[in-house]
């Protein structure tokens, strides 16, 4: 596959799909193309550039650089897979049966008794444009859960301690023999009472009744970033769900919301502003004060200025976020045409026209020059 598609494109999700999405997009594709399953010569490449999407996709951090410079920014973001496009045999195996074959033996890894990574949360945040654009710090609030202050997180009631779970007799799993064609195979599976603890709780905590998690409220400092756009995401480490048995907590991921300017629009780093002038500052040049993001500032109109013409004001656009310097301010000159005039207005235009050479036609444009639009505007 020599031109390489759009990850999402890849994956079949929509750019704003959850991680929980994108995953279940990559385990349905990971059984429908894998060699053995899908017989096509293009097996492979398939395999290859479906992990290379969900490689990306699936890290917050080189999802961010994707959705912002596309394959340029991640290239190489997957290079440490195999040649099959898998880190290994046993997460082919992992992505295959989990959860759609009855748990053979030799597939079903078990219960995880260890650290669990507590879940990621997320927060949206509306910005104003020049936040966005030049930096700011806003304050949020965020309910979360946190380890109960009560229990210290056991789920048991001080004075008393989880006790063994007599479903699986402490071993945090349960067994299954189950009888087939093709023999007998034992299905291997968390305990569903302990949930692969191996302890339940007799006396829970009558703090958190027994979760050992209680529903807490945290102002947090969000930093943004001077440069940033619509649909970035700011990572704060830590400030999500706790972890279960010991695990790290997840992180919080700030998604920003830009409310549009009224009169600037950005193009990438570039700022764009629209400046109407008037028909004696169009002919004969001016010097006209417009606005920026850093106050005031004046621009040269030179004489003759055409509808359309671009004027570049360097350094005076949103910051480069990835490296120091700023893009530019382009204003784009709008000439407002009257549509009302009075007697003696129309009778000096009329003057002004009769002192100007005719404009011959362009072979190469049927366009009415300046002149001739003004003109038709005032209906001479």
């Amino acid at each position: 596959m020599s031109t390489k598609r759009d990850f999402y494109e890849v994956l079949g999700v929509e750019r704003h799909a959850a991680a929980e999405a994108i995953k279940r997009a990559y385990r349905r594709l990971v059984k429908k193309y894998h060699p053995d399953i899908y017989k096509g010569e293009d097996a492979n490449d398939r395999i290859k550039e479906i992990n290379e999407a969900y490689e990306v996709l699936s890290s917050p951090e080189k999802r961010t650089a994707y959705d912002r410079f596309g394959h340029a920014g991640v290239q190489g973001a997957a290079a440490g897979a195999g040649a099959s496009g898998f880190p290994d045999m046993a997460d082919i195996f992992d992505e295959l049966f989990r959860g759609g074959f009855g748990g053979f033996g030799g597939f079903n890894r078990g219960p995880q008794r260890g650290p669990v990574r507590g879940a990621d949360l997320r927060y949206n945040l509306r910005v104003e444009f020049e936040e966005a654009v030049l930096g700011a710090e806003r304050e949020i609030k965020i309910s979360r859960h946190e380890t109960c202050t009560h229990c210290r997180g056991n789920g048991a009631e001080p004075g008393t301690s989880p006790v063994r779970c007599p479903t699986c007799n402490g071993a945090g799993e349960v067994r299954q023999r189950q009888q087939t064609i093709l023999g007998t195979f034992v299905n291997v599976s968390t305990c569903p009472r302990c949930q692969g603890s191996g302890e339940v709780v007799t006396t829970p905590c009558r703090q958190c009744n027994g979760s050992g998690l209680e529903e807490v409220q945290r102002h947090l400092r969000v930093k943004i970033p001077a440069g940033v756009d619509d649909g970035t995401r700011i990572r704060l480490p830590g400030e999500g769900e706790p972890g279960l048995r010991g695990g790290p907590s997840g992180n919080l991921y700030v998604f920003l919301k830009v409310r549009q300017h009224k009169i600037f629009q950005r193009s990438d780093d570039n700022l764009l502003l629209e400046l109407p002038i008037t028909i004696s500052q169009a002919i004969l040049g001016a010097e006209v004060e417009i606005p920026t993001l850093d106050g005031p500032k004046s621009i040269r109109i030179s004489p003759g200025v055409q509808p359309g013409k671009v004027l570049r004001m360097r350094g005076m656009g949103v910051p480069h976020l990835r490296h120091g310097g700023r893009g530019d301010l382009l204003v784009t000159i709008n000439v407002r045409i009257p549509t009302q005039l009075s007697e003696e207005q129309r009778h000096l235009v009329q003057q002004l026209d009769e002192t100007l050479q005719p404009i011959s036609l362009d072979t190469s444009s049927n366009e009415p020059g300046f002149f001739d639009r003004m003109k038709e505007a005032l209906g001479l």
